[in-house]
């Protein structure tokens, strides 16, 4: 798949061997656009970047709330692999991370890796991240606005990246 950034373009590969279900959700999801113009609203250097919230917070408010059962984990949380962000077991819905570095401690946490960049990872450690952590810990970006308003109010924040469109590829 091919996520075309306003940083630039990188290339995943998801692998159904690592985890199905959240292979599926992922296809279901490109094939709806779910991801075209949302915000990367979550860059933390040498950690993470999140995304999956849709443009729309009428679209996104029925998606957040239809999780998919949880795949057993098979990869690592190693640097350029995607898993679902999750608050609990079987919470997995739209928000995906990539991570920006070896983060094998998320393991242990039931983040499980479903994809990898491929192609184009200095893209995704190039996403603007000036915001830093959400609150309470950073002072920028409020999750429940991101949830409840998704672009709406993202886009007060003119420097976050944003994915322009995601395509498959043969």
């Amino acid at each position: 798949m091919k996520f075309e950034t306003s940083r630039g373009d990188f290339i995943v590969e998801a692998r159904r061997d690592w985890a199905p279900r959240g292979v599926d959700r992922f296809h279901e999801l490109l094939r709806m656009h779910y991801f075209d113009q949302g915000r990367f609203f979550r860059v933390i250097p040498g950690f993470i970047a999140q995304f999956g919230v849709h443009r729309d917070f009428r679209v996104h408010d029925v998606w957040r709330e239809l999780f998919i059962v949880d795949d057993p984990p098979k990869e690592k949380n190693l640097r350029g692999t995607l898993s679902f962000a999750q608050s609990g077991p079987n919470t997995r819905a739209t928000e995906i991370f990539i991570n920006l570095a070896d983060n094998t401690s998320l393991d242990q946490e039931g983040f499980v890796p479903f994809a990898k960049v491929i192609e184009g990872m200095e893209v995704a450690d190039q996403l603007y991240s000036g915001y830093g952590e959400m609150r309470p810990q950073g002072k920028d970006i409020d999750p429940g606005r991101v949830e409840g308003e998704a672009n709406e109010y993202l886009v007060r924040f003119p420097k976050l990246d944003y994915i322009k469109k995601t395509e498959f590829l043969p």
